[in-house]
């Protein structure tokens, strides 16, 4: 209805509110009516009952998540402290969370009514009357009830959306902190062998120097002078080769820590000559166990939930919608004030399309046919990984016990075979052969306990890095202190 205040009644006539329809529509959407589309269920992982490789156990820590406290280096612990704080990947991971809580947020603004205010201000001339000015303010709400779950659907989606957003910021910090710690500990073995390399250098340096003057004075055959120098030029170009592969390693954790190269080359000046000692860790005996360890499965699971209830979402639009609405309106001319209200609902009912919102239907079916295939593969990527690293790590421990062995013989084969060339009841050749046995049983053996260390920070990475579903998620540093990263 209208109520007129100084103006003709006839010129507005009164808008009749079908009251039993708008009563009906109130009363359906407060009971609710159940959504349209599939109820998600979680679906279950076929995994085998155990691993089929050998796993270690007795370790002594059984929490992952503090797995990185156990190894007692304060570099390692300065380096994943910096890269967590200022990592361009973990920027990104949160802002794909903070696009999913807008999502959210705005979806979820569907399920109360809307509202919205006018006002306006005109002045005009009219011959007869004069000048006047026209005030005019209005409040318009609307509201289109939920009948079939469409609003409540796209709720669902964007809720899992998040959760899916949340688990893949862990799984980058899982990610990151095992690529600081793998790289850290290549820079370290690197150092290892670059020292073996300079020590082999002297040494091969003085033999050649022998040699030159053994042929000078032609006690020994030039050919001898040709190896001593063949032997010298090939382990100074390992030499450089290893140097710069340590510097690589400095460049992959200058830009995995986001630290000046000059302050992490002082840290890392500062560590320690040896190998990293490496903590243990038990392993679940039942594959089954990984599916709630891993943030990137959870990731797949809420992204195939959300798929899930965005079929709902457009299965909704094949059905007609109510939305009501109503305003109020107060408008001022000369002094004479006029206010007007309406309310009423509106149906909308889809007639003709042309097949869109079937294929949307279509579409939404096979895109939740996409997510259950991609949470498969994550399934089974995950025990593959795990069964790699645990192949690795068995392999690993195995053979550095015969390596060890195997390079400390060559050692004491090499000093009998030195002291024998000097008494020249051995040749030249001889005598570096020995060498090169000895200096490649000492780089495989370094090369052996890089990988065991290795190949613990790669399972510590495929068991989920000690993720908990109720881990807190929280911005970078940099972002949290209103900064950007460089």
């Amino acid at each position: 209805m209208h109520e007129s205040h100084g103006m003709s009644p006839h010129l507005f006539k009164p808008i009749c509110v079908p009251k039993k329809l708008a009563l009906m529509a109130v009363h359906v959407a407060l009971a609710g009516c159940a959504a349209v589309g599939p109820d998600y269920r979680a679906p279950v992982a076929e995994t085998p009952a155990q691993w089929s490789v050998p796993t270690p156990h007795g370790g002594s820590v059984q929490r992952l998540g503090e797995w990185w406290r156990q190894f007692d280096d304060p570099v390692l612990a300065r380096l994943q402290q910096a890269a967590e704080q200022d990592s361009p990947t973990l920027a990104v991971a949160w802002g794909n969370v903070e696009v999913a809580r807008a999502t959210l947020a705005s979806a979820s603004a569907g399920t109360v009514p809307s509202v919205s205010g006018n006002l306006s201000v005109s002045r005009s001339r009219q011959r007869t009357v004069g000048t006047g000015t026209t005030r005019a303010a209005s409040v318009d709400a609307s509201w289109e009830l939920d009948l079939f779950g469409k609003v409540r659907r796209k709720v669902e989606s964007a809720q899992a959306q998040v959760e899916a957003r949340q688990s893949d910021w862990h799984d980058a910090r899982v990610t990151l902190a095992a690529e600081v710690a793998s790289n850290y500990v290549e820079y370290r073995a690197c150092g290892l062998l670059v020292d073996i390399y300079e020590q082999e250098l002297v040494s091969i340096e003085q033999t050649a120097q022998a040699t030159e003057s053994l042929v000078r004075a032609g006690l020994s055959p030039s050919t001898d002078g040709a190896l001593a120098r063949a032997t010298r030029a090939s382990t100074t170009s390992s030499l450089i080769s290893q140097r710069s592969q340590c510097e690589g390693l400095v460049k992959a954790l200058t830009d995995l820590t986001g630290l000046p190269d000059g302050e992490l080359k002082a840290l890392l000046a500062g560590a320690g000559s040896a190998l990293p000692r490496t903590p243990g860790f038990a392993v679940q005996s039942v594959p089954a166990q990984l599916l709630r360890q891993r943030p990137d499965i959870a990731s797949r699971e809420r992204d195939l939930a959300a798929a899930s209830a965005e079929i709902g979402v457009v299965q909704a639009d094949l059905y007609p919608s109510v939305q009501l609405g109503g305003s109020i309106g107060l408008s001022v001319t000369g002094g004479n004030p006029f206010t007007t209200w309406s309310f009423g609902p509106s149906l909308s009912v889809p007639l003709f399309d042309g097949g869109s919102r079937r294929a949307a239907v279509a579409s939404a079916r096979a895109s939740q046919e996409i997510a259950y295939a991609q949470w498969r593969d994550a399934v089974r990527n995950a025990v593959k990984e795990v069964e790699q690293a645990l192949i690795g790590l068995d392999d690993a421990n195995r053979r550095v016990v015969q390596a060890e062995q195997a390079a400390e013989e060559y050692r004491r084969y090499l000093v009998g075979a030195e002291a024998e060339r000097r008494a020249g009841t051995i040749s030249l050749l001889t005598f570096e052969e020995a060498r090169r046995q000895s200096l490649s049983a000492q780089l495989e053996l370094i090369g052996l306990q890089r990988d065991q260390v290795t190949y613990w920070i790669t399972l510590y990475k495929a068991l989920g890095g000690g993720w908990d579903r109720e881990s807190p998620v929280s911005p970078p540093r940099s972002l949290a202190s209103g900064q950007t990263s460089e």
